[in-house]
């Protein structure tokens, strides 16, 4: 989901837009036809790299692609598409081009390559020329722009009838309409089909005969349907925590989604238990975070980023919560557990929920997940808040809300990748946004071409944890070593 994303769609067109990782979408009244996607692209002109404007990108040399908006009719209308790249630190040993498949949906494969070049090993640095792009509707790439005062009035995800159901619908069609207007046509050419050609453009640009693909979360989706489409153009694909395009239904998708955040809520459960650093060590953990959750359904949780402010219960659990299972920062979050608990009650009063990043219509272009009405919507929230006890009103179950009564062009469909070389899936055995299973499933669908590497421990990406990983991932995707079926790597101290 999932996904962790950043900015949102209402920000100034070079602002870009994001979305978090870990997130679902909803009711879909219509399919549309995905464009045939075989066929080899074209890009105009070569890349023409120049240092980036951006300061703190030191270092880093951008470009942009000229790119189809819709590759069903390449002869139809462009718009660029932003590159960046960091040349490979030993020259001599460089074996190629590596593309980075940015996360969220909506995350800034440009921001990553120019500020957060660290999270690459150092021999991937040295060998690779490490290259990433801002995915369509995102940042510099004909970014999606909304109106300023739109996303903060969503209606909540907490629906509690047909009639909020309703006008949660009502505003979805508004919004959508506001954005599709001011972003102008590629606005319904976002889903990841339609990004696999971009992606291979940019193979063909870089000069690249077969392409070396590392994709993250999100990015996994794009690396995933790049074999599918392109099996004969891939050299090696690295997917780190995995999403599996194949859950066939939206009670299937939301209650995997559950179920891997809930064991993650149990890591730190446990981690707590055993650990004397932990600021709730001795208590009961779960006890402590339940009066949290009530305290904020009351509206007498203080927001501890807004001093005088409640926090709600959605943000409790997703902001507070959720993203320090990202990061396994355990110790973080029980220290923020037991400083709000110490706060002083604030007098009972109604509680806002945090609108929504608005980078939701990638999300909602790739998966067909129908809801049926309030009544099928209130037994999903059920089955959730049961799958998951711990962490009500989870993102997933927003972004239904939030995907209400939208469009797909690329749904859900088991990956058929026949022909294509070795491809190395990485997942943690507790990562909160995309869980284990997923890796599993995903790894299976891709039959003699998918490879497997466990990491034995917790958090959204793990191939630089450790010896292990880091080892095994570089010798992949320099030498082309693939890992014994099987593989798994021990968990690192966080």
């Amino acid at each position: 989901m999932p996904f962790r994303g950043r900015s949102a769609l209402r920000r100034a067109a070079a602002r870009g837009a994001a979305m978090a990782a870990g997130a679902a979408m909803a009711v879909i009244t219509g399919l549309a036809a995905a464009p045939a996607v075989h066929a080899s692209p074209s890009a105009t002109g070569a890349l023409r790299w120049a240092p980036c404007d951006d300061p703190n990108y030191s270092g880093t040399e951008c470009a942009t692609l000229s790119v189809p908006v819709d590759w069903a009719h390449s002869d139809g209308p462009r718009f660029d598409l932003a590159v960046a790249r960091r040349k490979a630190t030993d020259p001599a040993a460089r074996v190629g081009s590596m593309v980075f498949g940015p996360g969220g949906p909506g995350d800034s494969g440009v921001k990553m390559v120019g500020r957060n070049v660290s999270r690459f090993s150092p021999e991937v640095r040295r060998r690779f020329d490490i290259v990433s792009f801002d995915p369509r509707g995102v940042g510099g790439s004909n970014p999606v722009t909304c109106a300023d005062d739109l996303p903060a009035e969503r209606p909540s995800p907490e629906l509690k009838s047909k009639a909020d159901f309703d006008a949660t619908v009502a505003y979805n069609k508004r919004l959508r309409a506001d954005c599709r207007a001011r972003t102008g046509p590629v606005f319904d050419h976002l889903d990841t089909a339609q990004t696999v050609r971009d992606l291979d453009a940019l193979r063909a640009a870089l000069g690249e005969r077969k392409l070396t693909f590392h994709g993250s979360s999100y990015g996994t989706l794009l690396g995933a349907q790049y074999a599918e489409t392109y099996p004969r153009r891939v050299r090696a694909i690295v997917l780190e925590s995995v999403m599996d395009h194949s859950v066939p239904t939206t009670h299937d998708f939301l209650q995997s989604e559950a179920a891997t955040a809930e064991d993650s809520f149990e890591e730190f459960v446990k981690w707590c238990d055993g650990a004397t650093e932990c600021a709730l060590h001795g208590r009961d953990v779960r006890a402590v975070w339940q009066g949290l959750l009530a305290r904020a359904e009351r509206g007498e949780l203080e927001n501890p980023d807004k001093p005088g402010t409640s926090l709600s219960s959605s943000d409790l659990v997703n902001r507070i919560a959720f993203t320090k299972f990202y990061n396994v920062d355990y110790a973080g979050l029980a220290t923020a557990i037991a400083g709000m608990e110490a706060s002083k009650p604030l007098p009972a009063s109604p509680t806002s929920i945090t609108p929504l990043p608005e980078a939701t219509p990638v999300f909602c272009s790739d998966w067909h997940l129908p809801v049926r009405g309030y009544q099928e919507y209130a037994s999903l929230v059920a089955m959730m808040n049961r799958t998951a006890p711990d962490l009500p009103y989870l993102l997933p179950i927003q972004m239904t809300a939030a995907c209400l009564g939208t469009p797909t062009a690329n749904p859900q469909h088991r990956l058929d990748a026949h022909g294509a070389p070795p491809i190395l899936v990485s997942n943690a055995l507790h990562d909160p946004a995309t869980g284990y299973p997923w890796a599993v499933s995903v790894a299976q669908q891709l039959g003699r071409s998918g490879v497997l590497l466990t990491y034995e421990g917790q958090g959204h990406g793990s191939v630089t944890n450790g010896p292990c990983m880091e080892d095994t991932v570089d010798s992949y995707l320099t030498n082309l070593a693939i890992p014994a079926r099987g593989t798994s790597c021990p968990a690192v101290p966080s």
